[in-house]
């Protein structure tokens, strides 16, 4: 299978939208992710999207978006808590070699088809099963320089969960609606040892989605 040409028209034309530009190799990476993903989608349930220019937009758009305002330090290790299908931490992956990506998901099904993809498509990013609740230790998961999460969108149950996973000066992200207040998001972060650095607001190229990631820094 091949994806259709409307997914690399929409995802170079939302990328370039964001600032973002795209190489060949990694645009052929993120195809080949998205091949990969409608194919097991058959099989098992990863996402109700499947429309090429959809699937483009809300799913890899929307990922790559954190580029924005990922570290660009050489060798960030980022985790992706709740990946399900692999999204954001393997579209990151596929823009970004250096990345040292972890997916985890409580469903072994998704993992496998995470594990499977960056094999394929020859990712460096690995995938765990695991329920995050807070006890990285135990649920052996790592403690990141960059945490992120598609599947917790509410800032008050993300944040105090999160915020567990940083490394000493790691960077929480949220990725949200543009209905997130910034003096909400700022007394959230400190309840919770955490400094608001930036709120990035988008808007989606295609849909005209309004879109907001927010990044805090665990403070020492």
């Amino acid at each position: 299978m091949r994806m259709d040409r409307v997914f690399q028209t929409v995802l170079t034309q939302g990328a370039e939208a964001l600032g973002l530009r795209l190489s060949e190799e990694v645009l052929g990476r993120l195809e080949r992710y998205a091949d990969l993903l409608l194919v097991w989608n058959r099989k098992i349930n990863l996402t109700a999207v499947t429309e090429p220019a959809e699937l483009a937009e809300k799913h890899f758009v929307d990922s790559l978006a954190l580029l924005r305002t990922l570290d660009s330090a050489q060798g960030l290790e980022l985790l992706d808590i709740g990946s399900g299908a692999g999204l954001p931490g393997m579209a990151l992956a596929c823009a970004r070699e250096d990345l040292r990506v972890t997916c985890c998901d409580s469903i072994a099904k998704k993992v496998a088809f995470v594990k499977a993809a960056a094999v394929a498509v020859g990712l460096s990013g690995r995938g765990l099963v695991a329920r995050a609740e807070g006890q990285p230790e135990q649920e052996r998961l790592p403690r990141a320089a960059a945490v992120v999460s598609r599947a917790v969108s509410a800032p008050e149950q993300w944040v105090p969960l999160g915020c567990r996973y940083l490394a000493p000066g790691g960077k929480l992200f949220a990725m949200l609606g543009r209905e997130a207040g910034e003096d909400q998001l700022r007394a959230l972060g400190t309840a919770n040892g955490l400094e608001l650095e930036v709120v990035d607001r988008f808007q989606l190229p295609v849909s005209g989605a309004q879109r907001a990631i927010a990044r805090w820094r665990r403070v020492e």
